[in-house]
């Protein structure tokens, strides 16, 4: 097959683009739901992918009427009609028809074999195209399982940062769109090990201690790692990004959840609230919390904070209840309800002044936590228990237990052993002292009593640099540092 995407000057998104390549040999006309929050990289990705190479284009306009984005529609088939000139369709059932008749003239081969190009449509932001009684989506249901459906050398690729939107009304369609898509891509902030390549692909130089600290701000988003100033300290681009009067993310909280959310108001409470209890809120709690009403709302608004991946939600180990955890885990989110917000905007460098104070140790040592759970894979793969099947939990005593007790990190192994994680941020080895052995042996007693367990319990520190060997040390089973992070 003549190759006529590029992925040369991608940094990252290995597993992407496989699957893109794989889209790309199929035999069959494929549906493809590229979809992930507001400056994840979604259309930088296609766009890089497809080295324009489309047979047709199509970027909705925000808050738009529907004659503007037919309008808009309209000069796209004109821009990819190799001459031809098309008239503005009055609704977009016509829109559709007339794109049909624009790829038609852009047929390839024989349509019944695998052919040796592909026809690639790609409409971005397609949730800004469904304007109030448009039709939008019923007129794209008809486009393909009328017609597209049926054309093997077609790949029609849709994008949009309204996650939610993009879920219930074409993932999750219950009307003539239901299970017609064929491939998706759900496109996640960088990990760690992307953030350096991207970090340095930009010309700007952090060890991983400095790159740890910016993913636990911005998490991994690469248009927030693309504004930071080469030749300027991180504490010097957080204080420009996000304090200075007019900063370059000023605006960017409000934008993000407006862009996701339809009622954003309602998914802001909710991850205010989470913002206030590091370990989550019950449901119950959330409710108690925010104000809002119980009703169908409510329950969508929490499980599209969980699909976004903004919030995770587990139980406890060993919980018996059906009460589950609610737990907010965006670091740009947490950053901005425990920094931005408070704080405001001032016109000298409020972060420069925090680093080495306790508020910046004790947001650094919870943020840590965080980005541990981010990449838990990363240390298993450090323990080496990659191929064993594992669940990755929290655990707390009773609300009414006297010796109160948590662990904030448990790998659950298929092979019957337990993980206990102890996550530690230093700017040194960690040394443990007597107080600090006295509280962890303490804990996992209560967490193995409380089970009444049989089975090895393994602690595991995870820390930035490694472990001073000491009296005390060897009750760590194994050490995992940043740089295994960065896997």
């Amino acid at each position: 097959m003549k190759k006529q995407f590029s992925s040369n000057v991608m940094v990252g998104r290995k597993n992407e683009i496989e699957h893109l390549e794989t889209i790309m040999k199929s035999r069959e006309a494929e549906f493809v739901v590229v979809y992930g929050r507001r400056r994840v990289g979604k259309t930088f990705l296609v766009n890089t992918f497809f080295n324009d190479h489309y047979a047709f284009k199509l970027t909705g306009l925000a808050k738009n009427s529907k004659r503007e984005q037919l309008a808009n529609f309209t000069a796209s088939l004109n821009r990819y009609g190799d001459g031809r000139k098309f008239t503005k369709p009055r609704t977009w059932y016509e829109a559709f028809e007339k794109l049909r008749e624009l790829l038609e003239s852009k047929r390839s081969g024989n349509n019944r074999a695998a052919t040796k190009t592909k026809r690639v449509v790609f409409i971005d932001e397609l949730p800004w195209l469904d304007s109030r009684g448009s039709n939008l989506v019923s007129a794209l249901e008809h486009f393909w399982n009328n017609w597209a459906v049926t054309q093997k050398d077609l790949v029609l690729v849709v994008c949009g940062s309204a996650t939610s939107w993009i879920t219930r009304k074409i993932l999750k369609n219950k009307g003539g769109l239901h299970n017609r898509v064929t491939q998706k891509l759900f496109i996640r902030p960088f990990t760690l090990a992307e953030c350096r390549d991207y970090i340095r692909h930009q010309g700007i130089e952090m060890d991983d201690k400095e790159i740890a600290e910016c993913y636990m701000i911005m998490g991994g988003i690469p248009y927030y790692l693309k504004n930071l100033r080469r030749g300027a300290s991180l504490s010097q681009n957080v204080d420009e990004m996000f304090f200075a009067e007019h900063g370059r993310l000023d605006d960017e909280f409000d934008a993000l959840y407006s862009s996701l959310f339809e009622k954003s108001d309602n998914y802001i409470k909710v991850v205010e609230a989470l913002s206030t209890k590091n370990k989550g809120l019950t449901r119950e709690e959330i409710l108690k919390a925010t104000k809002l009403e119980v009703n169908g709302h409510f329950s969508k608004v929490l499980k599209d904070l969980v699909d976004c991946d903004f919030v995770r939600y587990y139980k406890g180990y060993g919980s018996r209840t059906r009460l589950g955890i609610y737990q907010l885990i965006d670091p740009f989110t947490l950053f901005y309800f425990k920094f931005v917000k408070k704080y405001g905007h001032s016109d000298k460098p409020f972060w420069q002044y925090q680093i080495g104070t306790r508020t910046h140790d004790t947001w650094a040592g919870l943020a840590f936590e965080q980005l541990c759970l981010n990449h838990h894979q990363q240390i298993e793969k450090s323990l080496g228990i990659s191929g064993i099947i594992t669940q990755v939990y929290s655990w707390n005593t009773s609300s009414d237990a006297k010796d109160k007790a948590q662990i904030d990190m448990i790998i659950q192994r298929a092979d019957k052993v337990i993980n206990v994680c102890e996550m530690k941020y230093y700017d040194d080895y960690y040394t443990m002292k007597a107080k600090d052995y006295a509280d962890i042996t303490r804990r996992v007693k209560a967490f193995r009593d409380s089970r009444k367990m049989r089975c090895a319990i393994h602690p595991v520190l995870v820390t930035s640099y490694g472990l001073t060997h000491n009296k005390y040390s060897s009750f760590f089973q194994n050490v995992v540092t940043l740089k295994d992070l960065f896997h």
